[in-house]
């Protein structure tokens, strides 16, 4: 491996409280120094002026389809998606086929995540066995094969009996609780949000309150447990004020947003396209501008995906049989910047790095000298996206054709290239 060495970027770490024009050498792997007019001495030199110098961006949600959907994603491009968009690592979660309820299955994921050789994969591990949110998964010997939290996700825990006691057995168990919070039954059959828009077109609409219960809830057995929560994909204005009242009662709970309910509303809807079907729906305006809000002043802790790539025949359905979701690793750096322009750049970057690396407790989030040598280099540079160019092998989304104007232009995982300028190692080939 050579050593590295970044000049002249704006370098933003939160964790160091470091914002300022420097260089930075890369030497085995790990961050040696950091400073001004550096020697780089036998370094490759990587020209950063103009640019921003990251620690790694983090995803603290996403859906690598493997095992058992390897048509829809592999962790191999999965991987590739990731540091494409500026991501070192991931974190995956278990609604796999199987589920990722074993010990085994966590192993392999871990196994064919080195076997790719480009993000780092962290496994999140079922709550319940098959996530069928009866019989409770077996979480120090899930945490001792590697995984990193516990979600259901695509489905919460419904009976709250099962989750209050799989949140007392996982108490002393690192690794929080990741609550997909939708109550089923108020959901019904419903493809979209329910508003106005769902009654003009005519279509079945899933009420905010089907996840503001849910939020509720698992909040309120956070508190009673003692076991940290962290909410996912928080979409209505409600969730948040709901996380607030956690937090004031001293309750320990995180919270997560995408970049599609930052930015996009129901009326996606009007061509009955399943490119915009997912789960939570997409909200109306004052949902927007809630959580909008709610990253500014704090409430919100991360920036995360939800990234849940299908192929073009299952989205091309009916809007009732699309599956819900669609790919995001590519277009979030773009995509949050857009809707969120006046964001601090160390907030931005404590979004996407520092916070996710303290809630899910791994390696990452700083520069700190010693550290891995995890790199983000984002810059201003305006780009229009291309789904069918996505390393992903999920082509849908909602943002296909959208010009965003900032962009990761490498990334750096272990101090070696993964990406750079658009390209990805040639590890992913396979």
């Amino acid at each position: 491996m050579n050593d590295l060495f970044l000049r002249g970027g704006r370098v933003v770490d939160p964790a160091s409280g470091l914002d300022a024009l420097r260089d930075v050498l890369i030497r085995d792997g790990r961050v040696a120094s950091i400073g001004e007019h550096l020697d780089p001495g036998g370094a490759d030199v990587f020209d950063a002026e103009g640019a921003v110098v990251a620690p790694g961006f983090i995803d603290m949600h996403v859906h690598l389809r493997e095992p058992g959907q390897t048509h829809k994603e592999t962790i191999a491009t999965g991987s590739a998606a990731a540091v494409a968009g500026g991501f070192t690592a991931v974190a995956c979660m278990p609604n796999t086929e199987p589920a990722l309820d074993s010990p085994a299955l966590i192993a392999e994921v871990l196994r064919l995540a080195r076997a790719a050789g480009l993000a780092r994969v962290h496994p999140i591990a079922a709550i319940t066995r098959a996530r069928a949110g009866k019989e409770l998964a077996p979480y120090w010997r899930l945490h001792d094969a590697g995984a990193v939290a516990f979600s259901d996700d695509g489905f919460s825990v419904s009976n709250p009996r099962v989750l209050r006691q799989a949140a007392l057995y996982a108490r002393d168990v690192p690794g929080v609780f990741i609550s997909h919070c939708e109550d089923g039954d108020l959901k019904g059959d419903a493809v979209m949000n329910e508003s106005a828009r769902s009654f003009e077109l005519g279509l079945a609409g899933s009420p905010g309150l089907a996840e503001d219960v849910g939020v509720a809830r698992d909040i309120l057995i956070g508190g009673d447990t003692h076991k940290p929560f962290h909410i996912a994909h928080l979409s209505t204005a409600m969730s948040a004020e709901l996380v607030r009242f956690g937090r004031a009662q001293g309750i320990a709970v995180t919270c997560e947003v995408t970049p599609h309910h930052l930015l996009l509303a129901d009326d996606r809807f009007d061509g009955f396209s399943a490119d915009a079907k997912v789960n939570p729906p997409l909200r109306v305006a004052n949902d927007i501008a809630a959580l909008r809000a709610a990253v500014r002043d704090g409430t919100i802790d991360a920036f995360a995906t939800d990234h849940a790539p299908h192929t073009r025949e299952e989205k091309a359905q009916l809007l009732a049989d699309a599956p819900v979701g669609f790919t995001g690793l590519e277009t979030a750096v773009g995509a949050y910047a857009s809707a969120l322009p006046d964001l601090p750049l160390e907030r931005f970057v404590a979004l996407l790095s520092t916070n996710p690396a303290r809630i899910l407790g791994v390696p990452g989030g700083t520069l700190a000298i010693g550290a891995a040598a995890d790199v983000t280099i984002f810059a201003e540079r305006p780009w229009r996206v291309d789904a069918a160019a996505f390393h992903s092998l999920g082509k849908n989304t909602p943002f296909d054709g959208a010009t965003f104007a900032r962009r990761a232009i490498a990334t750096i995982v272990g101090g070696a290239f993964v990406m750079r300028d658009g390209i990805v190692a040639a590890a992913v080939a396979a």
